[in-house]
């Protein structure tokens, strides 16, 4: 038995140690918002917040997991969130949609550590986020307005 602090609720789940963390959470805590895209931490579909810092839920165990908080795009609720789902909204980033759940939580990530990056950070911060719909450009200016709305 494992228990797993998600989104601030603890759910004891009985789950192999090994099981990739995305899988508990889609598929054992029913949180669909986190999505899978390579499963090779390559494209940052999956990617969700342990302890504050952003991973590829895809490639960590759950085991890595235990006794560490866990927070998904359903349980983002900070000011800067906020900022980041207002701006994606206002800028009309989303085209498909399938990426953007990871695409908020390393932007967040990235606004949580610096809050006015400049072009080259933020570059260097999404880097690891693949669009298939090309939605890089207004990605950016929505992370540049959130950082305006911030300061």
């Amino acid at each position: 038995m494992i228990t797993l602090t998600i989104n601030g609720t603890a759910h004891p789940l009985d789950i192999d140690p090994a099981t990739p963390l995305l899988w508990a959470l889609r598929d054992t805590v029913g949180l669909t918002g986190t999505k899978f895209g390579c499963g090779i931490a390559q494209c940052g579909a999956c990617t969700v917040h342990l302890d504050g810092n952003a991973i590829r839920s895809c490639i960590t165990p759950v085991s890595a997991a235990q006794g560490k908080a866990i927070t998904t795009i359903e349980g983002v609720n900070t000011p800067v969130a906020q900022a980041v789902q207002i701006a994606w909204t206002q800028l009309d980033v989303v085209q498909c949609g399938y990426c953007q759940s990871g695409q908020m939580m390393s932007a967040i990530d990235l606004l949580n550590k610096n809050k006015q990056p400049s072009d080259d950070q933020i570059d260097t911060a999404m880097a690891g986020n693949i669009c298939r719909c090309n939605t890089y450009v207004r990605i950016r200016a929505a992370i540049k307005a959130a950082a305006r709305a911030l300061a």
